[in-house]
């Protein structure tokens, strides 16, 4: 294959439009772009008109989304040793666990641990939700579960919005050494907690943002570039801006598009944003049974802070595209290591597409500290480097059979 001159996309990129692009999707008004929410719709809707700019044909798609998770207050969690009393800070010091049942008052009741005998309305330390301590609290008549959980190395605790089915009883994830605290004040027989969860499961509609630029030339490639623009949302009093997951991916798959619109004429080449990642992988179920067979799909999740080197994962018949993504690596200098990429590129990799998923960094991922001033400039320009040049070596290489 032809070699390509290092960074072939440089020259093009606008720094400028990739942080906008960030601020943009990061800002108030999208309130962290939870599917189903206005914050996520009015996101669509201004990718579309972006999309459109560039000379895209733009359509979104809807579909149906089981089982998201929505904490709708502010949780509480206060605990007293019987002569002081402190209030916990949530995300901070406790998190909504997803098995959790909707707890929108506050209950109040002694501490006991698991397995010891225990009178009724009690909140019950465990070790974790597994169905043993479950079953035992509920036959209890316990008022609810807590379990440990750690933090970030900033000391917060990541929010989530999908997993398994909500549990009988309200579960509290508490910091690991508050969770042994309480463990120690529980033995003294004189604690007591006071702790609501209002965490419910509800149904929501997302929509992907299609953007077709071209088909391909008769015998020609197609290529499908993706980013999944949603995420977890904001809590009700606490901004969660997503800057890095993903609106990073987001503006470097956008400024990869504007490039490579007027580029590789007999390339086919499409764009689709994606939603509800963060609730499964939905927006990509939906979609990807619909792609055409053989598209060459680039999946981009995150793109904020390169350590050292992109994680890729790559699946189904991704032989020609992992050889042009290697090529584009060495291109741009942009070091390339196997790595697992959970997203949107593993239901396109289930349909039997090429696919590959490129994460390169998500400082603050999924609390309020991901915020815009964290995701670096050098690594926005490196990821549109690379899947720009990923998909002119796929062209080079299509030349070449």
């Amino acid at each position: 294959m032809t070699s390509l001159p290092a960074d072939p996309a440089l020259a093009e990129i606008s720094v400028d439009r990739l942080h906008s692009t960030v601020d943009t999707l990061a800002c108030d008004a999208f309130t962290g772009r939870r599917v189903g929410t206005p914050g996520g719709r009015a996101a669509r809707d201004w990718l579309a008109g972006q999309l459109r700019e560039i000379g895209a044909a733009v359509t979104t798609d809807e579909f149906t989304v089981h089982g998201v998770r929505e904490l709708y207050e502010t949780p509480e969690f206060a605990w007293t040793d019987g002569s002081t009393t402190q209030r916990l800070v949530h995300r901070r010091d406790f998190v909504e666990h997803l098995t959790s049942t909707d707890q929108s008052l506050a209950l109040d009741g002694a501490l006991a641990l698991d397995g010891a005998n225990h009178e009724p309305g009690r909140w019950i330390l465990a070790n974790a939700v597994e169905s043993n301590a479950m079953t035992r609290a509920v036959r209890g008549g316990a008022a609810g579960l807590l379990v440990p959980r750690g933090t970030d190395d900033a000391g917060w605790m990541p929010k989530m919005i999908a997993g398994p089915p909500a549990g009988e009883l309200p579960v509290i994830a508490l910091r690991t050494d508050l969770h042994r605290q309480l463990t120690g004040a529980a033995e003294t027989g004189a604690a007591r907690v006071t702790a609501s969860m209002p965490l419910r499961s509800i149904t929501v509609t997302g929509s992907n943002v299609h953007g077709v630029f071209r088909e391909p030339a008769t015998a020609g490639i197609s290529v499908l570039l993706t980013a999944h623009y949603d995420g977890v949302g904001d809590d009700p009093v606490q901004r969660l801006p997503a800057a890095a997951d993903n609106a990073s991916g987001v503006a470097a798959i956008l400024e990869a598009a504007r490039i490579l619109a007027t580029d590789l004429p007999d390339v086919g080449l499409a764009v689709t944003f994606l939603d509800a990642e963060e609730a499964g992988a939905r927006g990509s179920a939906h979609h990807a049974p619909e792609v055409a067979p053989g598209t060459y799909v680039i999946n981009l999740d995150g793109a904020a802070q390169l350590d050292g080197f992109a994680a890729v994962q790559a699946g189904g018949p991704a032989e020609d595209l992992l050889a042009a993504l290697d090529h584009a690596g060495r291109d741009t200098g942009v070091p390339l290591r196997a790595g697992a990429m959970p997203s949107d590129n593993r239901r396109y990799a289930a349909a039997g597409l090429p696919a590959v998923g490129i994460g390169m960094g998500m400082p603050g991922y999924q609390t309020p500290a991901e915020t815009p001033d964290r995701v670096n400039t050098e690594t926005l320009i490196a990821a549109t480097c690379l899947v720009v040049a990923t998909v002119r070596c796929l062209c080079l290489l299509g030349n070449h059979r």
